[in-house]
């Protein structure tokens, strides 16, 4: 199915907010309830359901590019869940014909044994949360699985008919080593999976490892192990696309993630669920681009108790003004080894091409920024110190 809009491409983000246990490292949306809760599944499948019916109401027609299920720890509802959920989605707005469904889930062994019911409801996609494979970081981060746990988890899901299988993969634990974390890695590549989201442990706000900071490697072993990291992924068959994301050389398939890759390239997504966030684009009859992010009641109960309220399940939203979506793009494209086509800034913020040679001069002149006629992107150094880069491309931060 194809719809010329105008408009960038459309995806969806489904947030489903039970998990186990909270992890302290975890700033997400996310609310334990421990091991033999019942969730409501009815009840939020038909929130969910309804949700997207009041968000559709708001859109350009457009099929969906892909659908991402992130939590929590989506991999608790059952199959039968995801087969309604996936079939309404279908009927209310329709789907591309190669369309990117991915699941997160633990590997643990209640999950593991859905694997395939998974994969029998459309989910063409899978992400485990592995985090390390060392038991003893596993406990320092309150993961509830074991390093041996991945190894079958992978087998599992490789079983059940899963060919695209994404590893979550933490660095800069507690106490790591340079040459932990490259076993880690290693271990990693053993499962064979076509794409790793390697990124560092960093201590977010209203999480307990704020409040309680473990003793975390010192910024000398930080950098070397993101340097070695990266040169041994490189060796062995992974292209690093992102600043933590990594997917398997293939002449044949592309294994980049399409759903971040369309938050990167400054797409348009769809957010249903408790907490879930959004952005849409829309054009007037004249062609004046206006940006809108949305986002839902956060606390679950609430958001159940808003299916029977006028009001719906918006939390808020705001228009992106003009001067805000400059950086807003840039913050999420220079994030792009390869960057973005130049001519999209145009076209997915609405503002000219001037605007954006303002707003780089100064980047440009230092170096930051790759000088390509039809490529935005970042230098090595630019991408090594990318906060410098966007500070720089700031306007509103300048005297």
């Amino acid at each position: 199915m194809t719809v010329e809009t105008g408009l960038p491409p459309l995806s969806l983000y489904v947030h489903v907010p039970w998990c186990v246990r909270k992890c302290p490292y975890c700033d997400f949306n996310s609310h334990g309830i421990g091991r033999n809760a019942a969730l409501p599944e009815e009840d939020y499948l038909a929130a969910l359901l309804d949700d997207l019916a009041q968000e559709c109401a708001l859109i350009t027609p457009r099929p969906l590019h892909s659908i991402f299920i992130g939590g929590g720890t989506p991999s608790l509802m059952s199959p039968a869940f995801y087969e309604r959920l996936l079939q309404g989605i279908d009927a209310r707005i329709g789907m591309a014909d190669n369309i990117e469904i991915t699941m997160e889930a633990n590997p643990g062994t209640f999950e593991q044994a859905r694997f395939a019911g998974f994969r029998a409801a459309g989910v063409n996609r899978l992400s485990l949360g592995i985090q390390s494979f060392d038991d003893h970081a596993l406990q320092a981060l309150g993961r509830i699985h074991s390093g041996d746990d991945a190894y079958t988890a992978a087998d599992r899901a490789r079983a059940a008919g899963f060919d695209n299988i994404n590893l979550d993969l933490m660095h800069g634990l507690p106490g790591q080593t340079v040459e932990a974390a490259l076993e880690d890695i290693d271990r990693a590549l053993s499962i064979q999976p076509t794409h790793l989201s390697w990124y560092q442990l960093t201590l977010e706000p209203n999480t307990e490892f704020f409040s309680k900071p473990p003793a975390l490697p010192e910024e000398e072993i930080l950098c070397d192990i993101q340097d070695e990291g990266h040169r041994y992924l490189s060796e062995h068959g992974f292209e690093r696309y992102e600043i933590s994301a990594y997917s398997r050389r293939d002449t044949t398939r592309d294994y980049r993630s399409r759903h971040n890759l369309n938050y990167w390239q400054f797409g348009d997504y769809l957010g249903i669920g408790a907490g879930a966030h959004g952005k849409l684009s829309t054009r007037s009859s004249a062609g004046e681009l206006t940006l809108v992010r949305r986002w839902k009641t956060r606390q679950p109960e609430a958001y159940l108790r808003r299916r029977h309220d006028p009001r719906g399940y918006l939390a808020g939203q705001r228009e992106v003004a003009r001067d805000e979506r400059g950086l807003e793009f840039l913050m999420n494209a220079l994030r792009l080894v390869d960057g973005v086509d130049r001519d999209w800034w145009t076209s997915r913020t609405g503002l000219a091409m001037a605007e954006l040679d303002a707003q780089t001069r100064e980047a440009r002149a230092r170096g930051l920024l790759d000088e390509h006629s039809t490529r935005l992107k970042a230098s090595e150094q630019g991408l090594l110190f990318l906060n410098d880069l966007l500070a720089l491309c700031d306007l509103d931060d300048k005297d």
